[in-house]
């Protein structure tokens, strides 16, 4: 099983953006550093707690920086853009990274930023806005100039027939570095999401976030794998990606103070904000036991207890073991990246995380195996 880094980010508000930039470039950094296969970077435009507004510039500056991990969008807000930027920009950071890039996508889901950008708040809009656009880059990445792209239904025509030059190289748009193209992920958070159907069907790969309660995340497996076989294809569970939130500690005490409990705790302060985000979407189904239980169950403590996984080594590998138990073998866990409150704290779960835990998962999943 690889391990993943996810970093929506978020942060405190009060906390100046020069300094939790740089925190959130340390910590995919660290994770190079680690061994972690890939990190995946949110982008919002109008969220003061999550400071990055374009994931492709931020993860620009890590390029220099890292060495093997996978660089991906986490993602990229494909209703915020019109899909020609996105399909030049993220060509050309595939060839800026030479590879070791990750297209991420997802409608966008923050209501305030549609509200910015003058979409209707609804997100069937952004949902038939996301399908459109990524028709529009995968047909610019497989097609050569004039493009000549007008698809039924779709509102983005793209051509260059009336100004191409090919003596001069004009009207040409890059081709991704990565052949046919890149890797591309979708973050799936509604249970039995009929969207990651779509991905498997159109070979994309889910991520499940994690802010769903475990019991939901094999929904997410069995329409992907409907998806496959739609396609003719076998679904591989080392394409699904699970993210979870973690803290590693050297001692329950610990774990148990910063993972959880004190109120300066950063996984407290997630889940509090994550909790008030999604009840205000009417998206908090993903924090209930089933679809009809009363809200009042959606507390701030069942997140802690159910979606935190911390303590010490011994206690994360048994937590992720007993997931994996639980929702079925999935090929990449993804770990949720916090706001360092505590930063020694924060790098030393990461260190654990990396060089304690997964070694011990992976060798307890090959002696299960047949």
């Amino acid at each position: 099983m690889r391990l993943g880094l996810f970093m929506m980010p978020m942060h405190p508000a009060q906390r100046d953006p020069v300094h939790t930039l740089q925190e959130d470039r340390e910590a995919i950094i660290l994770a190079d550093r680690l061994g972690f296969y890939d990190a995946f970077v949110g982008e919002h435009l109008t969220d003061r707690c999550e400071n990055v507004t374009n994931s492709l510039i931020f993860l620009a500056t890590l390029i220099s920086d890292t060495k093997t991990i996978k660089l991906g969008t986490g993602t990229s807000n494909l209703s915020h853009s019109h899909p020609t930027l996105v399909a030049a920009h993220a060509a050309m950071f595939d060839h800026l990274a030479k590879g070791r890039f990750i297209f991420g996508i997802s409608p966008g889901a923050l209501a305030s930023d549609a509200e910015a950008l003058g979409l209707g708040l609804a997100m069937e809009e952004r949902n038939k806005l996301f399908a459109e656009s990524i028709d529009v880059i995968l047909a610019i990445w497989e097609r050569e100039a004039p493009y000549d792209i007008d698809f039924p239904g779709n509102r983005f025509k793209v051509t260059t027939a009336q100004t191409l030059l090919p003596e001069l190289g004009r009207g040409y748009m890059y081709k991704p570095y990565q052949k046919p193209r890149p890797e591309i992920v979708g973050t799936v958070v509604a249970p039995h999401s009929k969207g990651v159907i779509a991905m498997g069907e159109r070979d994309f790969h889910p991520m499940s976030a994690n802010f769903l309660l475990p019991h939901w995340l094999p929904s997410h497996w069995a329409n992907y794998a409907a998806g496959k076989s739609n396609a003719g294809q076998k679904a591989d569970p080392a394409d699904w990606r699970v993210a979870r939130t973690i803290f590693v500690a050297d001692d329950d005490k610990t774990a148990r103070r910063y993972g959880r409990d004190d109120p300066a705790s950063p996984y407290r302060f997630y889940w509090e904000k994550l909790r008030g985000n999604m009840m205000r979407a009417k998206r908090h189904v993903i924090f209930k036991m089933n679809r009809d239980e009363d809200d009042s169950a959606v507390t701030l403590e069942r997140l802690l207890d159910q979606l935190v996984l911390c303590g010490t080594v011994d206690s994360v590998v048994h937590q992720i073991l007993a997931l994996r138990e639980q929702v079925g073998e999935f090929g990449e866990l993804v770990y949720a990246g916090m706001d360092w409150v505590d930063p020694q704290l924060g790098r030393r779960s990461m260190e654990l995380m990396a060089t304690e835990v997964m070694p011990r998962i992976n060798r307890a999943i090959g002696r299960r195996r047949p």
